[in-house]
């Protein structure tokens, strides 16, 4: 993380985009150990619509409160176009995979969404430089790399839920960016939270999903961490980051997230890093760089 704060072509980089992006790799990349104390409590459907649902009242709430519109009859169905897709789809489709896949191999899986975003980004007519293509190669290649102790078990309807994920978040950040008109600023993120979450919950309720242990103070706790820093504030980041920033920089979290879940590991578990678990993280760490300097002037156009 250091070598990506370095940067000098990062710290030029607008607050607001810098802000947002340091939030996505340690927000999203500390969600790992908090989902997993959770879900000792409540089960997936469940911690996950009530997630998206706290979070998306709460910033509707807030939104309000700072006098902002409630969003039209369209926005409202692109708004949840988008959410039952990124959260239903993407979110909801990763929960039930990775009861058939293994960690590795899930990590080698999410590592392909910036490329997949990144093409279907070009179907817009935004194809990523020569530059960033490196830089989302190599992310790839040291994702691989970091999973590689790991263990790479499937069972083939986990594969084709883990497909169906990636595809569902990729094609719902591509329409929030390019097609679809959601409501402006924090609106739109609350209608897609909102809409989304309540997919969840339904399903949750369809599933007949009970608890699955004792609600402790930890699981509440976890919970909430990622209603605050999982949703309203890394989620939010993200959708703002898709309409500042190529595609493929915006889905870098893909490569450092779990970089930044091996260095909780190192600083507060006692883990300890191997040669190769420190030449991957050299990797991904640079090829952010890489992403960063091959588009030093975020766009201005805010999400349509």
């Amino acid at each position: 993380m250091k070598l990506i704060l370095a940067s000098p072509v990062m710290r030029d980089l607008p607050r607001k985009v810098l802000f947002s992006l340091l939030t996505v790799y340690i927000v999203w990349g500390s969600t790992y150990f908090a989902i997993q104390v959770a879900l000792k409590a409540f089960p997936p459907f469940m911690m996950i619509g009530t997630r998206f649902l706290v979070a998306g009242a709460s910033l509707y709430a807030w939104q309000k409160w700072r006098g902002a519109a409630n969003p039209t009859l369209r926005e409202w169905r692109d708004g949840g176009i988008v959410g039952i897709l990124m959260l239903g789809g993407g979110t909801g489709l990763t929960a039930v995979a990775q009861q058939y896949v293994s960690s590795g191999l899930t990590a080698v899986f999410i590592a392909c969404s910036p490329m997949i975003l990144s093409g279907l980004s070009g179907l817009f007519g935004d194809w990523p430089k020569r530059r960033e293509w490196v830089g989302i190669f190599c992310g790839f290649a040291g994702a691989m790399l970091l999973a590689s102790d790991g263990q790479f078990s499937a069972q083939p309807l986990g594969i084709l839920f883990l497909l169906g994920a990636i595809l569902c978040w990729d094609v719902g950040s591509i329409l929030s960016q390019k097609k679809l008109k959601m409501a402006a600023g924090g609106m739109g993120f609350a209608s897609e939270m909102l809409v989304g979450g309540l997919f969840l919950f339904i399903v949750s309720l369809f599933k007949g999903e009970q608890l699955t242990g004792e609600v402790t103070i930890n699981a509440v706790a976890a919970w909430a961490y990622l209603v605050v820093a999982g949703s309203l504030l890394a989620f939010t980041a993200y959708m703002y980051l898709l309409s500042k920033v190529p595609a493929g920089l915006a889905a870098s979290y893909a490569y450092v997230n779990p970089v930044i879940a091996v260095a909780l590991g190192v600083a507060f578990g006692g883990e300890h890093l191997s040669v190769r678990e420190m030449l991957a993280m050299s990797i991904i760490l640079g090829s952010v760089v890489v992403l960063t300097s091959a588009h030093q002037k975020p766009k201005e156009q805010t999400a349509s």
